[in-house]
């Protein structure tokens, strides 16, 4: 699934329900029926304390068009186009309308949402766009998929995630029918020629430089390829430290393909540390240690992706991309979940076996009472909350954890177009 929250970004193997049984429509003209790593991971890091508990309930608005959190962020004076890209993390209902196993439109998802309804966002209320979407003053930007995202919508942008996909072509195969990234991309073009018809191609243009983007990729490339199983065929052929370089290679041409479509705002996120999300302990662990190979992944990716950013940036000579140290803002609540108000990092909200980690979230499992005192959701994914503080990481977050700016300050530079 995709760059877990841990992946955060993580989104990793993907925790979803069984496709229901019904004709899956798709806009595009087709119809489908359908050993433990404890140390901090920078040493001497001390992670940033929250200066209150979490809230004892997990409340949503009594009415609201669009799905708002139970605590309202700041907004600029201006909206600014939102467009997102990559897996499980940022997909807020793209494969609803595809026939794939990765999906999240049954209950328990999307329990504390207005509606208390599934949504196809793999959380029990908002994911991380959202919560963005609610700092840069907008309604959440509608999945390219939904027969809605037409007119005026247009112009608060599209979400183009898809639980399962990767960097790679052949990641999350297993999950049948996802936007791989060529299609995800190819998307993006049509929606700029969308867009031109309804405001003209200059707009259109204009209306891209200016919009910040999202992009959320990297972690089923190991859960749902290279570790997807002991012995992999592609972990025999390749070792773990040449497999990263070949992934950001292939992010690189990703990124920059990004840039030659119009994208001067780009947010980069990490990995996460995959290794400690609830269905890697139950599957992996003896006494609840993070998964050792994952973490050691993790390690090695985080870094290689802050300097393809910073390579890219040079190249272009202006700050296009930041980079999401999402590894270090999750490990820092999974180490230490009472400074933030949680209760529980090892264990997930919603599943069942050891930690809530294996099998799919589902009106049978499980199911925690108060969700704002887990980090994590279902046994990959974060709760809400959790992304809440990581958002707020990363619009005021140092650069140990943004490089090479948070996104107040990203947001407040005009686009070089």
């Amino acid at each position: 699934m995709a760059s877990l929250w841990f992946v955060l970004g993580l989104c990793l193997i993907v925790t979803v329900c069984a496709a229901p049984d019904k004709i899956i429509f798709d806009p595009r003209g087709h119809h489908d029926s359908s050993k433990s790593v404890k140390d901090a991971p920078n040493g001497t890091h001390v992670p940033p304390k929250v200066s209150s508990p979490a809230p004892k309930s997990s409340p949503a608005p009594k009415s609201s068009p669009a799905p708002k959190g139970s605590s309202a962020s700041p907004k600029p004076k201006q909206m600014r186009p939102f467009f997102v890209f990559g897996d499980s993390l940022v997909d807020n209902g793209n494969n609803n309308f595809l026939y794939t196993i990765a999906r999240a439109d049954a209950p328990p998802y999307g329990i504390d949402l207005p509606q208390h309804l599934p949504t196809g966002r793999f959380s029990n209320g908002l994911n991380i766009p959202d919560v963005i979407s609610e700092y840069i003053g907008s309604e959440p930007a509608l999945p390219y998929l939904n027969p809605e995202l037409d007119g005026k919508k247009l112009l608060v942008g599209a979400n183009f995630a898809s639980a399962g996909v990767g960097i790679l072509n052949d990641t999350g195969f297993q999950f049948l029918n996802v936007l791989r990234m060529p299609l995800q991309l190819q998307y993006f073009k049509e929606y700029q020629q969308r867009l031109g018809k309804v405001i003209g191609e200059k707009r259109a243009k204009e209306h891209v430089n200016k919009a910040l983007v999202l992009v959320s990729l990297g972690g089923n490339d190991f859960v749902n390829n290279y570790f997807l199983f002991p012995g992999s065929a592609r972990s025999q052929s390749i070792s773990l430290s040449d497999f990263v370089k070949f992934v950001i290679s292939e992010y690189r041409k990703i990124l920059k393909t990004h840039y030659e479509m119009g994208a001067r705002k780009v947010m980069v996120l990490g990995t996460g540390p995959m290794g400690c999300a609830p269905a890697e302990r139950a599957q992996h662990s003896l006494n609840g240690e993070c998964a050792q190979n994952l973490q050691a992944a993790a390690a090695l990716y985080e870094p290689e992706l802050t300097k393809l950013v910073q390579d890219l940036n040079a190249e272009y000579k202006q700050n296009v991309f930041v980079a999401a140290n999402t590894k270090l803002m999750h490990h820092d609540m999974i180490s230490d979940p009472k400074a933030f108000g949680f209760v529980s990092s090892n264990t997930a909200c919603c599943g069942q076996g050891p930690y809530n980690g294996l099998g799919f979230c589902t009106s049978g499992s499980n199911l925690c009472k108060n969700r704002n005192e887990y980090v994590f959701w279902d046994a990959f994914h974060p709760t809400e909350r959790a992304n809440r503080l990581i958002v707020q990481q990363m619009m005021k977050g140092t650069e140990e954890y943004m490089k090479p700016m948070n996104l107040s300050v990203m947001l407040s530079i005009d686009s070089h177009m």
